[in-house]
């Protein structure tokens, strides 16, 4: 008799085999909503690099003809394929009221890699290809000029809400990365000198963090965003709300440094390093910090939701970011009043990105923290 041949199994390596990192990994991928969550990130970090290539209009492209133009989600038929009714604005003489009907006579056709209005590639080459939006060839309107298509609608000045939101992803989510690089460097170098140091120069630096945290965040914010100089350029005013936003967020790193240092200082392999005669950067930097890695990323982790948070603030109360900045929270300014939510609803829109974004990092960090230690029990 042959032998019956069995389909080969996928035998995972024993735990005790693996390194810590490949442990880490193993953990976090049985962590669903956090692996979802990162594959969600990927894909609105994604969004914000070829922002420009992947909005249907310019970042400061308008048609006052449309303004409040509400939403219009593209269907598709065999022989117009994806296309959008027209939409024809009305206004009552005795109301004065706006409202837009669809023209079902005139059809606006939609495609993929369209050309549309030209802009310049993060500064470096001039292209007019989009991913999305209304074919050169579709039919103009009477008045001679091109059709316009609003996925996600049109805010005051008839600009496409979509197209700003996926400009304003590259500063929103940007600014969260920044300030978390500012708030490593800071909290990782002063919160490891305090543990390594002990004594008197971690008891100045302890106190100097209580001072630091007890000032109430918000009226701080709106306090550096009040001093903000008026006529600085976009650029300058970006990294000015950055650091502050880094500037309050590193005592709370400072602190599981400090601790994770003093209980790690007096193990043997850093005494053995001490008596071999290396310095006390190396020590610090090369043999204790590295120990305990995996909870600074996710210490990290979960305060990138709070960057994103208080720049939204900060902009939509207008003391952070301004126009001609895009952003999540210099759309928001749209919002202030109740009447236009009420009647434009669409205008909120960025909040559902900023409640996804917010989750995603919120889920992924429970991820990290529990992959974070590998070798605890479930």
């Amino acid at each position: 008799m042959s032998a019956v041949a069995t389909p080969a199994r996928r035998v995972e390596a024993p735990s005790g085999t693996l390194s810590q990192w490949a442990l880490i990994r193993r953990r976090f991928a049985r962590h669903r909503f956090a692996v979802a969550s990162l594959y969600l990130l990927a894909v609105l970090y994604v969004l914000a690099v070829f922002a420009e290539f992947l909005a249907p209009t310019t970042r400061q492209w308008r048609d006052l003809s449309h303004a409040y133009c509400p939403p219009q989600l593209p269907r598709f038929s065999f022989g117009h394929g994806f296309y959008v009714p027209a939409m024809q604005r009305y206004s009552d003489p005795l109301t004065f009221k706006t409202t837009y009907l669809e023209d079902r006579a005139r059809l606006v056709e939609l495609g993929f890699f369209v050309r549309g209005e030209p802009y310049k590639f993060w500064g470096l080459f001039t292209w007019d290809r989009h991913f999305f939006g209304v074919k050169a060839t579709a039919a103009r309107r009477p008045d001679g000029t091109r059709p316009t298509f609003y996925f996600l609608g049109a805010d005051k000045y008839g600009q496409d809400v979509f197209s700003r939101m996926v400009y304003g992803s590259r500063i929103s989510l940007s600014v969260g990365l920044v300030s978390i690089a500012v708030t490593f460097l800071l909290g990782v170098t002063i919160g490891g000198i305090s543990g390594y140091a002990g004594g008197q120069v971690d008891n100045v630096i302890q106190r100097g963090i209580e001072i630091v945290s007890a000032f109430p965040q918000i009226p701080l914010w709106l306090a550096f965003g009040a001093v903000l100089p008026a006529d600085w350029s976009p650029l300058s005013a970006y990294f000015a709300i950055t650091l502050v936003l880094s500037l309050l967020a590193w005592t709370s790193l400072a602190r599981v440094v400090r601790g994770k240092i003093l209980s790690l200082r007096e193990e043997d392999y850093a005494v053995a390093a001490r008596l071999l005669g290396a310095s006390h950067t190396r020590i610090l930097f090369r043999h204790l910090l590295p120990g305990f890695t995996s909870h600074i990323i996710v210490v990290l982790t979960m305060s990138v939701p709070a960057m994103i948070l208080g720049e939204t603030s900060l902009s939509f109360l207008g003391l952070g970011l301004r126009p001609p900045i895009v952003s999540w929270g210099v759309m928001l300014q749209d919002c202030l009043s109740l009447q236009n939510v009420a009647s434009y609803p669409w205008l909120l829109m960025p909040v559902v990105l900023i409640v996804l974004t917010v989750l995603c990092f919120n889920f992924l960090g429970d991820g990290l923290r529990d992959a974070a230690d590998p070798y605890a029990s479930r």
